[in-house]
């Protein structure tokens, strides 16, 4: 499993949710994007996606057989990127926090997709326009929570989320 934090996020804001998942006996891999955390900047404008593939290519090098990608906001735009421009076959579920929107939803590649948005928070219309053009199967949860993305481990909501990424994992 990778995980791809928020803008404002870094690889360790995963830490609860990493350690409840290896707990479940998932590998798991929280990433820092270019220039988050202790990483250096890349050159290369929009290219965090690139970063979601290594980490899946490393995850793979490593015995994985079936890896899926969490992605929350930022990291949910560069997840789904990545699920576009990697080969078929790469992602097996692609789970999408509030995701950043990309202009091909329609191409993204995984065996199923989870999108999951906050009743009300702004990118709740983009959510859903996202989630209509992406392809089949696929879901869209909406939470009672106004908190975006990773903020809503936060709140009330933590417990919620975290089930239905376990349960987005075991279909």
């Amino acid at each position: 499993m990778v995980l791809a934090h928020g803008k404002v996020f870094d690889k360790e804001s995963w830490q609860p949710l990493a350690s409840y998942l290896s707990g479940k006996g998932l590998q798991v891999l929280a990433l820092d994007f270019r220039g988050y955390g202790d990483s250096t900047p890349g050159e290369e404008e929009g290219a965090l996606w690139l970063d979601v593939v290594a980490a899946a290519g490393f995850l793979r090098h490593r015995g994985a057989q079936r890896i899926s990608a969490l992605g929350a906001s930022m990291g949910g735009g560069a997840v789904a990127r990545a699920s576009v421009e990697a080969p078929t076959g790469t992602f097996f579920k692609v789970i999408l926090l509030a995701a950043a929107p990309i202009a091909d939803p329609d191409r993204m590649k995984a065996n199923s997709f989870l999108f999951v948005v906050s009743r009300e928070e702004p990118l709740l219309l983009g959510v859903r326009e996202q989630f209509e053009q992406a392809p089949e199967p696929k879901r869209l949860e909406i939470l009672e929570s106004s908190a975006h993305a990773q903020h809503v481990f936060l709140t009330d909501q933590a417990d919620v989320l975290t089930q239905l990424i376990v349960d987005a994992l075991a279909e």
